[in-house]
């Protein structure tokens, strides 16, 4: 796998490495010494993935709060998603800051989101899928998130006219969270 660190401490880029032949490729997604050796303690505890009919869908921006606060390791099976994560680590240097990566099941690409950040998606083409690992299992009385459309934040969503949930459309801003 290539590991491409990003800006945002403990966040990855992965790219699958692919051995190819006639018949087509074998990749790995996962390997837990690999991960290690770039610093990620990862144990996955539960698998998740979410379907989107239209184009312009958008999920987020969501976290757990602790003691289930959960890093997820994201890629998109079918279609294309802009995938967007936020630093919400209280002392962080990059609190509130963000980075967006385009993953699709043509590059194969995953995103390696680190507990403490806040995670969602926007759907570039229609009937897409996203497949997420998790390392912590969903609880509900845990779940938070913050706006979407938060300016103090201001992810540059490519997109207009997003189709959001109401319950993503009600979530707070980063500066209504408590401190």
């Amino acid at each position: 796998m290539n590991f491409e660190n990003t800006r945002l401490q403990g966040a990855w880029l992965i790219e699958p490495e692919r051995l190819q032949d006639d018949r087509g490729f074998f990749a790995r997604i996962y390997c837990d010494s690999e991960f290690s050796a770039h610093g990620i303690a990862f144990a996955c505890v539960q698998s998740n993935i979410s379907f989107n009919q239209r184009k312009g869908t958008l999920r987020g921006m969501h976290y757990q709060l602790e003691p289930h606060a959960e890093a997820k390791l994201v890629r998109c099976t079918m279609g294309t998603i802009y995938d967007v994560i936020v630093d919400l680590r209280p002392g962080s240097a990059t609190y509130a800051q963000w980075i967006a990566a385009e993953l699709s099941a043509d590059n194969r690409k995953m995103l390696f989101v680190p507990a403490g950040f806040a995670h969602g998606f926007q759907s570039l083409t229609d009937n897409t899928e996203t497949h997420y690992l998790m390392s912590a299992a969903y609880v509900a009385a845990s779940s938070a998130g913050i706006a979407w459309d938060d300016p103090e934040v201001g992810i540059d969503w490519p997109l207009a006219n997003p189709i959001v949930s109401a319950r993503d459309g009600a979530l707070p801003r980063l500066n209504a969270l408590p401190q």
